[in-house]
């Protein structure tokens, strides 16, 4: 005989789940000042990871961000270091904190939103609740012509203080120029930054994501495309870039 799980006992398992949860975000409390840590951020860093896979499951999205966010820097997104946040007025190791917290929160969002949906039949798979990327993108697009060279497109990023320029062709955006790709093709290939065009260090073609998505798929992309900076598009057409700088904001409680 078959026992079948009512919607009771469901909402019972969420509310349960959301509870440990919840508990688990009381106790990084303490290593943010707000009390005396019990254990070392390394006991909790491992309960917290088991914790997220026993509720989640091993695959979610939130585990691979709560994992980021223990590294701190943008070397855990796409194993760069040459990006961080500007600003923030913050160490590092707060800057971490404040990042597991974040993740915590959503957690905390995405499992009241599966308890929500639990009773509707017609839901498939998982919608992951948070912040859209177009709510923490960066909407003023700078750009320069392929045509220019990469003195004239690093003079741009000086004055606009960007890590990289979206590239036209007058018609289009047709790729990426960042800061570090400019510095690492001069440098390394002792290309003259006066006469070398643009389109010669520049990636192509322009990585895009819809700018309604949640902002934990950024982190996806950019890791997966090794990246630090996406375009965000809306109905096709390009509104503004996303960038490492912004991603880490986010997660440090920085507006």
């Amino acid at each position: 005989m078959s026992v079948r799980t009512t919607p009771q006992k469901t909402r019972v398992s969420f509310d349960r789940s959301i509870e440990r949860m919840r508990k688990q975000l009381a106790e990084l409390a303490p290593f943010l000042g707000k009390g005396k840590p019990t254990r070392s951020l390394e006991e909790f860093d491992l309960e917290t990871e088991r914790l997220i896979g026993e509720l989640l499951g091993q695959t979610s999205d939130l585990l691979h961000a709560y994992e980021y966010a223990e590294l701190g820097e943008a070397a855990g997104l796409v194993n760069m270091t040459d990006e961080a946040p500007e600003g923030t007025g913050m160490d590092s190791q707060r800057q971490s904190l404040l990042q597991r917290s974040r993740v915590l929160e959503s957690c905390v969002s995405e499992l009241e939103a599966r308890r929500s949906a639990a009773p509707k039949k017609a839901k498939i798979g998982q919608t992951l609740i948070g912040p859209q990327i177009a709510e923490h993108m960066t909407a003023e697009i700078r750009s320069v012509s392929q045509d220019a060279n990469l003195r004239e497109a690093g003079q741009l990023m000086h004055r606009w203080k960007t890590g990289s320029l979206l590239v036209t062709n007058s018609q289009s955006y047709v790729g990426v120029l960042t800061d570090s790709a400019l510095a690492r093709e001069v440098v390394a290939n002792g290309l003259n930054p006066g006469t070398t065009p643009v389109k010669a260090c520049m990636r192509a073609p322009v990585i895009t994501i819809e700018g309604n998505r949640p902002i934990i798929d950024a982190v996806r992309m950019m890791k997966d495309q090794a990246t630090r900076h996406l375009a965000v598009t809306q109905d096709g057409q390009i509104t503004g870039v996303i960038s490492v700088s912004n991603i880490l904001r986010y997660y440090s409680g920085v507006v």
